[in-house]
């Protein structure tokens, strides 16, 4: 099948998507695992907000994301199937020997060895999606994939608010480790089908790693557009960081009873979560075909919209009807983020490189954006707490929503050069 015009792709290819989708939501439940436990793990484990800072930041994101970058370009040269699930596998068997873990350090090795696990798949399944789906339907694709996030996110928000009081959060990291070492054997099974391009047969492995590194720098090099949109998603993920401390600032700050909210904020992210990667996709691909203009500037759209919702959610109190308009406005800008803005990646950058440019984006929004997000926020909680400032959690999340707000003229920038680039040629 032809996958340069506006078709739609195959039923092979919507399996191949759902299958991913789903690999993607059991990623997203072991990775959120601690954020929505935070209530459980920290006081158990003696945590301070630092500390906790550290274990859902930098102690996995930094080999989290490094370590993306080597699978994103070993995904453009061999089985990725086979890659995935020996990834799901590895991430899975230590997601379960987490539930062992007695303090900082005892948590923090696993999670380092999750990360390295984890990074495997996006890289990898971005590369089948974007072989599978024309241009036109590449935003659908990837929003529909990215609906692992909320789904994923609201899945482990509600296995802490329903199983957590009656098991117990280490079983409930055994539960979900076992689980995940089920589905890689499933995935294993699925066939590779790499297109075929520059006259090897579809089976063949791609370009060579530095074949692959001269023409990912030669790509990044050549486009300010690239650099912007990958700077714009690294903005918006300051605050993404920032809410792994929502479930403490719910409880904390705001009042709830810590498996309540868990269960309540579950139900949201994901209602409110699959529609925002339902609209990201479908109006984006929408957006182009009808203005002519890039994903970017619908980015730009967007974010000015919600900008001043996200701001209020922070400052209000939760007697408040809009409270609840902000939390659901909250999780439907995650999941609208990722169908554009992955999309618009792919499309600045060469075909080969995909995996690879896709890798090192999610390396730029880990380790910078989620990084600085999370472990800033960790250590400007205590410092406020040191000082005395009341709510120190609002103020920290109302800060960081401020700050990712300078995605919007990173975005407009990206928008503006890449129609002078299409002009151009």
């Amino acid at each position: 099948m032809d996958r340069s015009g506006g078709g739609a792709g195959a039923r092979g290819d919507y399996g191949l998507l759902a299958l991913l989708t789903l690999m993607n939501v059991l990623n997203f439940v072991d990775r959120q695992l601690l954020a929505s436990f935070a209530n459980f793990i920290v006081p158990d484990l003696g945590l301070s907000n630092t500390e906790f800072g550290l274990l859902t930041g930098l102690v996995f994101i930094v080999f989290y994301a490094v370590a993306g970058l080597f699978m994103g370009a070993l995904a453009d040269m061999v089985n990725r199937p086979r890659l995935i699930a020996l990834a799901m596998l590895t991430w899975s068997a230590l997601t379960a020997a987490s539930g062992l873990a007695r303090n900082f350090v005892t948590l923090a090795i696993p999670r380092v060895f999750i990360g390295i696990g984890e990074s495997a798949l996006t890289p990898t399944a971005m590369s089948l999606l974007a072989d599978r789906f024309p241009p036109a339907r590449l935003g659908f694709a990837a929003g529909f994939y990215y609906m692992g996030v909320p789904i994923g996110v609201g899945v482990s928000l509600l296995v802490a608010g329903v199983l957590g009081p009656a098991i117990g959060w280490r079983n409930c990291f055994f539960l979900l480790g076992a689980i995940g070492v089920l589905f890689a054997f499933v995935v294993f099974r699925v066939k590779e089908t790499r297109p075929a391009r520059k006259g090897l047969a579809a089976q063949d492995r791609g370009p060579g790693l530095r074949a692959l590194i001269g023409i990912f720098l030669k790509a990044l090099k050549a486009s300010p557009a690239l650099q912007l949109t990958i700077l714009g998603g690294v903005c918006v993920h300051f605050v993404l960081g920032a809410a792994a401390f929502d479930q403490l600032w719910f409880v904390q700050e705001r009042g709830f009873e810590r498996a309540e909210i868990a269960v309540i904020t579950g139900i949201i992210a994901c209602f409110a979560g699959v529609a925002g990667n339902l609209f990201g996709g479908l109006a984006s691909d929408r957006w182009v075909a009808a203005t002519g203009q890039s994903r970017t500037m619908f980015m730009v759209w967007l974010l000015a919209a919600l900008l001043p919702i996200n701001l209020t959610y922070r400052l209000i109190d939760p007697g408040n009807p809009l409270f609840w308009f902000c939390v659901v406005t909250a999780f439907f800008q995650l999941g609208a983020f990722y169908g554009p803005t992955f999309s618009a990646v792919q499309e600045l950058c060469p075909p080969q490189v995909r995996s690879t440019v896709v890798a090192f984006y999610i390396m730029a929004l880990n380790v910078v954006g989620l990084g600085l997000g999370i472990t800033g926020s960790g250590i400007m909680v205590d410092a406020l707490i040191a000082r005395g400032i009341e709510a120190p959690y609002s103020w920290t999340l109302f800060s960081f929503t401020l700050l990712s707000a300078l995605a919007i003229p990173c975005y407009f920038a990206a928008a503006r050069l890449s129609r002078r680039a299409a002009s151009a040629t």
